[in-house]
């Protein structure tokens, strides 16, 4: 049977065509100057301030000199000068090429690792800002940013950590370094964001895990991280604002039977049911492909979802949709109605 692939949830890079970062500058990457150590909120505003209305009248010079004093040895002038760095890669794709290539991302880099949780925090935010760039995304990880975002994400403060999971999301986008990601132990800090984190926080851990989980080997790693869990905690309640995003990963993690397996202990069969019942139309379609990848190869697990009153809601979804998902909803009921006793099956399987 042909399986039909979902390329990336709602809002997700790929499916958007850009980062949070770049159309909401609050989703993924910046927090406020006001309040942070070292400046008073009044300075920090004027600075703010200071940096957008100039930004486009840095020198290459001035670039270097703040480069140059990101390894002073006096933290206030570290601070100042990843700050300004980092606002100046937020408003403006050109200036997030120019400052990578005056050398900016291995002391950027270094800063991850930083006693002073604020400059971490601003660190993060100027690695993130520049990944915005897909040429900057190479260096970074050439750098060893990937092991010191994953210890931010484990130990960070709130803001780092978030930031953390979106600058991994952008990396993750490289050819061949999800898995590399996976294998750094990035996927149970991530499974912790998802079920402890912010609301922000939490969006922004699906998203990096939905890139992640692109990688098969990373398939097991989040089951095992606990990830089915809190996924079916955020699917089954609307206030979450996280339906589809926790829907569409989870229908990743089905792809193996560890994770078809884990998600049914959990009761995710009548979430998922429900969620075809009265759900919107995109959470009824990757409800159904849900189901359809929990019943496919088990008729234990065909019996669970009969029992649960899917059939009524499918039937009527097979007469709503587009032909590919009607197509894929008419399977999935020829399977529910398949007689499931071992000796009818084993009748069925001779010659």
């Amino acid at each position: 049977m042909e399986m039909m692939v979902i390329e990336s949830p709602p809002e997700c890079p790929r499916y958007m065509g850009r980062s949070y970062s770049d159309y909401n500058s609050d989703r993924c990457g910046e927090f406020p100057l006001a309040g942070s150590p070292g400046a008073s909120a009044g300075g920090a505003s004027t600075l703010r301030c200071l940096l957008v209305s100039s930004a486009a009248d840095y020198s290459d010079e001035v670039v270097r000199g703040l480069i140059s004093d990101l390894d002073s040895s006096s933290v206030e002038s570290q601070r100042r000068a990843v700050m300004e760095l980092r606002h100046l890669a937020k408003h403006s794709p050109e200036n997030r090429l120019r400052i990578a290539r005056a050398g900016a991302v291995a002391p950027l880099v270094s800063l991850l690792s930083h006693p002073d949780p604020q400059l971490q925090e601003h660190g993060v935010t100027a690695i993130l800002n520049l990944s915005l760039c897909d040429e900057n995304k190479g260096p970074i990880a050439a750098a060893g940013a990937v092991r010191h975002l994953v210890r931010i994400l484990r130990c960070g403060t709130p803001a780092a950590r978030e930031n953390a999971a979106c600058a991994i999301l952008r990396l993750a986008q490289l050819d061949d370094l999800g898995a590399a990601i996976g294998r750094s132990g990035a996927i149970p800090p991530l499974v912790a964001l998802l079920e402890t984190g912010s609301s922000r926080g939490k969006k922004d851990a699906a998203t990096a895990l939905f890139a992640l989980l692109a990688a098969k080997e990373n398939k097991a790693r989040a089951v095992e991280a606990g990830v089915v869990r809190p996924l079916l905690d955020l699917m089954a309640d609307p206030e979450s604002g996280m339906v589809d995003k926790a829907a569409y990963v989870l229908h990743r993690v089905l792809s193996e039977p560890q994770g078809r397996a884990s998600a049914v202990e959990e009761g995710g069969v009548p979430v998922l049911v429900e969620m075809v019942e009265v759900g919107s139309q995109r959470q009824k379609e990757v409800g159904m492909l849900s189901l359809l990848e929990i019943c496919e190869e088990s008729a234990a697990y065909r019996k669970l979802v009969v029992r649960e009153g899917a059939i009524p809601p499918l039937v009527a979804l097979s007469q709503s949709s587009s032909r590919k998902i009607k197509d894929k909803a008419e399977a999935l009921i020829e399977l529910l109605r398949q007689p499931t006793t071992p000796g009818v099956n084993r009748a069925k399987a001779m010659p």
